[in-house]
Order: C-alpha cells, then sequence, then structure tokens
C-alpha cells in the first residue's frame, strides 16, 4: 500500500513542481522597477534601425586618454567596446583644454551619447593610465543624442570617478 501511495504522489509532486514554474513570480522572482527600466532600455536598443553608424557613450575618468564605449546599432551595451578614439579625420567632440572652466574641458561631456560615423581601424592603442590596449574607432563625424541618457549597463551601477568600469554579464 506504501508503495502504491508513494507511485502516486511521486507524478502529483512533479506536476506541482512543473505548475509553480508557469505561475506568476512572488518575492524576490517579481520584476523590480530596475529590472522593469533595463527591459524597457534593453527593447528600445533593440528597436534601433540599422545602419552604416554606431552609438557611443563618452566615458571620461581623470587622466585616462580612452574615449568611452562604442557598440552598434540594435546591439545591446554589454556588448560594447571601450575604445581609443582614432581624431585623423574629425577631433572629438570635447577636445578642449584639461584644465579649462567647468563645462569647458576635456571630458564636460560625460555620459552623452552621440551617434558616430567611423570604423574601427583594426588597431589596438595603449593607455597607459589605465595601463588598457583598446581598440582604436576612427571618428569621421558625430550627432549628440543626449546629454541625460541614463544609466549605462545596470540602473544600480554608480559611477566611481576613479574606477574603470567592467561590462557585466547579464
Amino acid at each position: 500500500m506504501l508503495l502504491r501511495i508513494s507511485h502516486f504522489l511521486l507524478p502529483l509532486t512533479l506536476l506541482a513542481a512543473g505548475c509553480s514554474t508557469v505561475s506568476a513570480p512572488t518575492g524576490s522572482q517579481r520584476l523590480s522597477p530596475n529590472n522593469a527600466e533595463l527591459l524597457a532600455r534593453r527593447a528600445k536598443i533593440a528597436a534601433e534601425p540599422p545602419g552604416d553608424y554606431y552609438i557611443g557613450r563618452r566615458f571620461w575618468l581623470e587622466g585616462t586618454n580612452f574615449w568611452g564605449f562604442v557598440r552598434k546599432p540594435g546591439q545591446q551595451w554589454e556588448e560594447a567596446k571601450l575604445v581609443m578614439l582614432g581624431e585623423k579625420l574629425k577631433r572629438a567632440p570635447d577636445r578642449l583644454p584639461e584644465d579649462g572652466p567647468a563645462g569647458s574641458r576635456l571630458g564636460f561631456d560625460h555620459n552623452y551619447e552621440y551617434k558616430l560615423h567611423g570604423h574601427f581601424s583594426g588597431h589596438r592603442v595603449y593607455d597607459p593610465n589605465s595601463n588598457q590596449i583598446l581598440p582604436e574607432f576612427v571618428l569621421r563625424d558625430y550627432e549628440l543624442l543626449s546629454t541625460h541618457p541614463g544609466f549605462l549597463f545596470h540602473p544600480d551601477q554608480r559611477f566611481e570617478p576613479r574606477r574603470v568600469p567592467t561590462i557585466p554579464k547579464y
């Protein structure tokens, strides 16, 4: 009798376990506001029109020479590359003195988002201040998209002015 009950209970237990995976999320499974924000932005990026351009996010840290992160349209920020900007054809938007007045110096455009025209040269460039060898993006032209585009990788991520961010894997 005990054996028959266990054979009967096992399929019911498995069925109940299977049903719990399709029920409404509860507790920690609920979509937090930050995750909802992340999903909304991912959908917006996925809807970007394809084309011969890139999206760039200026990321400036005092003393470093890299420019920021660059990705293809429709590509998520987690796939972006931290780049050195080649200015053979066009100067960077913030090509200003490092010691100028606030708002008129190198890095004034930290976290601005740009539509970039150019190409990856295939060369890698050393930035001695961040001790990184990075791909070179040769800038041909740019267009400012936003001065306040929001978070870069995740809504919970905070800017640390002396630390190069790591790209999280989601």
